[in-house]
């Protein structure tokens, strides 16, 4: 397998990377709230990032959230890409992709992806749909919905179809309460489309968590370089070392389990347990590392305005979003169990 970024990947990172510098500053995102900037939105979709997905794949999106995480950018960008982009690109028929991706490239269609537990959302004779999902990310800037239903089938339902209800998450997400009552989507995909667009899913948002996580990191690095103590920077300490050491390597793990997940998604390999597995590494070791970047600015990370305090509230919900570490080792143990590992 091979990591290093093709051109096109490489540029498109870079893009974002320049992008989210410029726009995705501690002022705005102190401004935006708990909303999305559509401004930052509207230039990630002129330099045309969105479309780009379709040519870089997973690894390219992963890279570009990873970008989006590092200064937790408030737009839905990694959840359009994953549940409508790739979503669509790849379980859609020719006349959906024809008619879906031009609006999903330019950011006028936004999807986002309601996957509950088996049996919340029913689907009756008609094939219409009934159930609540407590919260979905990004839901409130979304156009349509990815939902998962109990009978193993992925249909895309427009929010127009759907009660909408604002939820205030951890992190400012845009996210609502989806209540279907007879709403009617359109099927994409065969039987095993969800367990695909599932792993892609955690693989992206596991990206989402590397970025967070390095992110993290560089403000505390940066905080223990010049902030003294005793005559001295905090990072001189020993023990501030080998937190932020230890920091790094988790970080790190988080990325190479991403990346290889990615890589054997792009190569249409078997990839269940590796979605699994990043998004393990994510959820556990996401959480350490944006506890340590809060603990390294000492009385400065527990200010509900500083910047570092906004990764912190990243890290914890895509824990959430991602699974707690026992929930998905336990669904990793029954790949095991019954013999499905590649």
């Amino acid at each position: 397998m091979d990591f290093t970024p093709t051109e096109e990947q490489a540029a498109a990172q870079e893009l974002a990377a320049r992008i989210y510098g410029d726009l995705a500053t501690h002022e705005r995102l102190s401004a935006a709230g708990t909303d999305t900037d559509a401004e930052l939105w509207k230039a990630l979709c002129a330099a045309g990032l969105p479309g780009a997905v379709e040519e870089t794949g997973l690894l390219g999106l992963v890279l570009v959230a990873e970008e989006q995480g590092r200064t937790t950018a408030q737009a839905p960008f990694t959840a359009s890409c994953v549940y409508g982009i790739l979503a669509v690109s790849r379980h859609g028929t020719d006349e959906q992709r024809e008619r879906l991706l031009p609006g999903l490239r330019d950011g006028t269609t936004v999807v986002t992806g309601a996957f509950p537990p088996a049996g919340h959302v029913r689907v009756a004779g008609d094939g219409s749909l009934t159930g609540a999902v407590e919260w979905v990310p990004w839901l409130r800037d979304a156009t349509h919905v990815l939902v998962a239903a109990e009978d193993g089938v992925l249909r895309l339902v427009p929010t127009a179809e759907a009660a909408v209800t604002p939820v205030e998450l951890t992190a400012p997400w845009a996210a609502g309460r989806l209540v279907l009552d007879g709403a009617l989507g359109e099927r994409i995909g065969a039987a095993g489309a969800p367990a695909d667009v599932l792993a892609a899913a955690r693989i992206a948002f596991a990206g989402l968590q590397a970025g967070v996580c390095a992110g993290s990191l560089a403000r505390a690095v940066a905080h223990t370089s010049t902030r003294e103590q005793f005559g001295r920077p905090l990072a001189t300490r020993q023990a501030v070392q080998l937190r932020a050491a230890d920091a790094h390597m988790d970080t790190e793990a988080i990325r190479v389990t991403c990346y290889e997940a990615a890589w054997r998604y792009d190569q249409d390999l078997p990839v269940a347990e590796h979605a699994l597995t990043a998004a393990w590494w994510a959820s556990e070791a996401g959480k350490r590392v944006v506890h340590t970047g809060q603990h390294l600015h000492g009385g400065m990370g527990a200010d509900l305005d500083h910047p570092v305090h906004r990764h912190f509230l990243w890290g914890r919900q895509l824990d959430a979003y991602l699974g707690c570490g026992t929930e998905l080792l336990a669904e990793l143990g029954d790949l095991i169990a019954n013999g499905e590992l590649s």
